[in-house]
């Protein structure tokens, strides 16, 4: 008879699961990532990277309604010769009126900022495992995250990772 469970399994850890994070639908311990209804077992975590989120489509559409009726009224007063007949000033406004989608983007941004994103694989698969429109919360899940991964680095974190691969007893 074997003296462990199974003999293609490594024995499990003696490890205690210590919570590092918590919040309602956020749980990050040393062994599980849990956001809403996903869980991860942190040991499957890698590839782990950050970034931001698309913009707003509500604004990017906004924008580029407005970038061409802009286009559309500057076309239609070249080809009618309209702007042969403008004064400085009305050049001046039509400057100032080009300038118009940008401010659009930046209060776009502003307003409804793109969330920060947590990418990662996990089981070899590319996934979105966290993402939030509020960085402070995102900073400290990320680091949170990490802090457990430090645990998972080598096959055995007790051992040293020159010590060799655990292999099955036959």
């Amino acid at each position: 008879m074997q003296a462990h469970r199974s003999a293609t399994r490594p024995p499990r850890s003696s490890r205690r699961t210590t919570l590092l994070y918590a919040r309602p639908g956020i749980v990050v311990t040393t062994e599980r990532f849990t956001v809403g209804r996903n869980t991860y077992a942190v040991a499957d975590l890698t590839h782990l990277r950050t970034c931001r989120g698309p913009h707003d489509r509500l604004a990017v559409r906004v924008v580029a309604v407005t970038t061409a009726l802009i286009t559309t009224v500057g076309v239609l007063l070249g080809f009618t010769g309209g702007l042969q007949r403008l004064t400085a000033g009305a050049y001046l406004t039509l400057g100032l009126v080009w300038m118009l989608p940008v401010l659009l983007v930046l209060a776009g941004d502003r307003w409804r900022p793109p969330a920060y994103e947590l990418w990662g694989h996990c089981q070899g698969v590319e996934a979105l495992l966290f993402s939030s429109d509020d960085a402070g919360q995102f900073d400290q899940v990320v680091a949170a995250l990490r802090k457990a991964r430090e645990g998972h680095r080598y096959v055995d974190a007790e051992q040293a990772p020159d010590a060799g691969y655990w292999r099955p007893e036959r």
